[in-house]
């Protein structure tokens, strides 16, 4: 089975439909147990940084979720949030990935919001994928560009797109959106 995590924050449901198209026994859950015994753990996420972090702690999911030993993939907030810390809100985060989450410069259009492509890819989460093909992307926050970094978009500033660190993998981009490309990353991650 694959967890979901339930946090109150948005995109549970799409990211379960993606699943449900791939054959997948799913279940969108935030009990402790069913997390745990679960094969794999996705942690969605459209959202605001502090209160989804606040949730977490009052579920005490905030100390369960960096000591999962199964795979685990972040997607969009849910990448924010394994990162050290968010300016948004001013939130202390899980601390899995060491690279701060930061509000975009207000030299471009705040949120990036479309379809981007990804460079200085690596990694068997992007198995059978190249710089030619394109994410959709929709966040106001960014990762900075760590070790941990295993793509890298550039929309105003070069940021981390996608970054992994042991059993973690998270993106920042949307693959439940990104069509048959999205597709092929949720592939790769279930065959982790």
């Amino acid at each position: 089975m694959i967890a979901i995590v339930k946090y109150n924050a948005g995109n549970t449901a799409s990211v379960k439909n993606a699943l449900d198209r791939l054959g997948c026994d799913c279940r969108i859950t935030g009990d402790r147990d069913e997390i745990l015994s679960a094969e794999k753990v996705i942690v969605p996420g459209v959202g605001e940084a502090s209160s989804a972090m606040k949730y977490l702690r009052s579920e005490n999911l905030h100390a369960l979720i960096p000591s999962l030993k199964q795979p685990v993939l972040g997607i969009c907030l849910g990448l924010q949030l394994m990162c050290k810390s968010s300016e948004e809100g001013d939130a202390e985060c899980l601390g899995i990935f060491d690279t701060q989450v930061k509000l975009f410069p207000p030299s471009g259009i705040v949120p990036h919001m479309g379809w981007n492509s990804l460079t200085n890819i690596k990694s068997p989460l992007f198995k059978g994928i190249t710089p030619e093909h394109d994410f959709y992307f929709v966040h106001s926050y960014y990762a900075e560009i760590c070790p941990e970094t295993i793509a890298v978009c550039d929309y105003i500033i070069p940021f981390a797109a996608a970054v992994s660190k042991n059993n973690f993998y998270a993106t920042q981009f949307h693959p439940e959106k990104s069509a048959s490309i999205g597709e092929q990353v949720l592939k790769n991650f279930l065959e982790l």
